[in-house]
């Protein structure tokens, strides 16, 4: 069993099945780049991951305990359109996780815990190449500049798990190359365990230790929503085959969103 484990996980709105017997495990400090074409439940997977959702049936396990029913300190959240606040700057931004986890009431740190806060802050954007724009409103930075706050903003609370939904599908590719590098050294130093989706197949299998591709099995023309998704790939990556892409998950390349 991995640090999270799904076990025979079904996810059920009214008579549409979504996704169906998915029984997977991830070990700890694993990057899981999660594939598929339109619709076949990667986002509603990583919803599962997080907590924003629940299964309709099975179980999902975190170190053999049940998962949370809502999101934690303990899982990051990026998705592809910068989830950001708006009206606060990037060190503000950063700071409010760790305000709203010391000070849940009060929802801001003061005195000493807040200088503390703000020493991790700051270290963590200059992490990011961020350190220079402390005091810059999100709408003053570049679209790889907010994707870098986002990444800071999730790992500020330091997350065993951290979940990225199409993180930088928006990027320029010369940006996009850039972000590649620094979520992988991230993933590294912070030890991180990270689940991606992502619709292009050549970034998933540069970037994760293991590709997930998710599909449905079964289908019916006469009823269509009654069979759901599950993983119908599983490939555990070297360094050698991350250079390959199986034939069999070239044609899953699509470059529409869920």
């Amino acid at each position: 069993m991995g640090a999270l484990s799904f076990q025979d996980v079904w996810v059920e709105y009214g008579d549409k099945i979504v996704l169906e017997k998915v029984s997977l495990d991830v070990p700890e400090g694993a990057f899981v780049s999660i594939i598929g074409p339109s619709g076949a439940g990667k986002s509603t997977f990583l919803r599962l991951a997080l907590g924003q959702e629940s299964p309709t049936r099975g179980r999902i396990l975190l170190d053999g305990e049940p998962l949370s029913a809502e999101p934690g300190p303990d899982r990051g959240v990026v998705f592809q359109r910068y989830s950001v606040f708006p009206h606060m700057n990037a060190l503000d931004n950063v700071l409010f996780g760790l305000d709203c986890a010391g000070s849940p009431l009060r929802g801001r740190l003061a005195g000493k815990a807040r200088k503390e806060a703000r020493a991790k802050a700051v270290a963590l954007l200059e992490r990011v190449g961020l350190g220079h724009n402390l005091k810059t409103f999100p709408a003053a930075l570049s679209g790889g500049m907010q994707q870098r706050l986002a990444i800071a903003q999730a790992l500020i609370t330091r997350p065993r798990i951290l979940l990225l939904d199409e993180p930088f599908g928006a990027l320029d590719p010369g940006v996009r190359l850039d972000m590649h590098g620094l979520i992988t050294e991230l993933w590294l130093e912070h030890r991180l365990t990270i689940l991606m989706v992502t619709h292009d197949i050549k970034e998933a299998f540069k970037l994760g230790s293991r590709v997930v591709a998710f599909d449905k099995r079964r289908h019916d023309p006469q009823a269509p929503h009654r069979y759901g998704s599950t993983a119908v790939y599983d490939f555990p990556l070297d360094e050698k085959k991350r250079r390959a892409i199986p034939p069999e998950l070239a044609a899953m390349a699509t470059s529409s969103a869920d």
